[in-house]
């Protein structure tokens, strides 16, 4: 997506603001910021930084870290009593908010990876999982009944197209890199 986007390829850069924008917009709240204040000058950044990002993976870092950045800013620039207790800056950071974030960054890259491996499923297996991840849950019967399938088969395509979501590329390389270890 970011080779396409530095191309000017609107579509992309939909799809990468998309992908992105609850990242930005998690780290806006945690300074108490509405995304719009410092949300915008980080896509804005991003347009003027995004031929020199040198590997594209990078991309979810860069933008947590400017995001973070432009929040001190707008916090400093608002003058407040509170400005001062919310501006923070990166190197600040004591190491517990350190590991939120990276935990953020992870947290996301998670939901990403399920959502594209999710969109990957056969229609039918999109519609029982979520069926089956109703809130309140919903008994396998009223299950059976709307998507006209037998009460016993709804376990084994359950197992089934859970198995898929385990397979797909998306998922395979977040729990691959996962259990890769680190060199510390």
């Amino acid at each position: 997506m970011v080779t396409r986007a530095r191309t000017s390829d609107q579509q992309a850069w939909n799809a990468l603001v998309e992908r992105y924008a609850p990242l930005v917009w998690s780290i806006c709240a945690r300074y108490q910021l509405n995304a719009a204040d410092a949300g915008q000058s980080v896509w804005l950044r991003l347009v003027e930084h995004l031929d020199t990002l040198r590997d594209p993976a990078a991309l979810p870092g860069w933008l947590a870290t400017t995001t973070r950045h432009e929040c001190a800013r707008v916090a400093r620039a608002a003058h407040s009593p509170h400005a001062a207790m919310l501006v923070l800056d990166d190197q600040d950071l004591p190491d517990d908010h350190a590991v939120t974030a990276e935990q953020e960054l992870l947290t996301f890259e998670r939901k990403a990876a399920l959502r594209a491996a999710f969109r990957h499923l056969p229609p039918r297996g999109q519609q029982l999982l979520t069926l089956l991840l109703h809130d309140p849950p919903m008994p396998y019967a009223q299950i059976s009944a709307t998507l006209g399938i037998p009460v016993g088969s709804i376990g084994p395509l359950r197992s089934r197209y859970l198995q898929l979501l385990r397979n797909d590329p998306a998922i395979a390389a977040l729990t691959n890199a996962e259990a890769a270890p680190t060199a510390d």
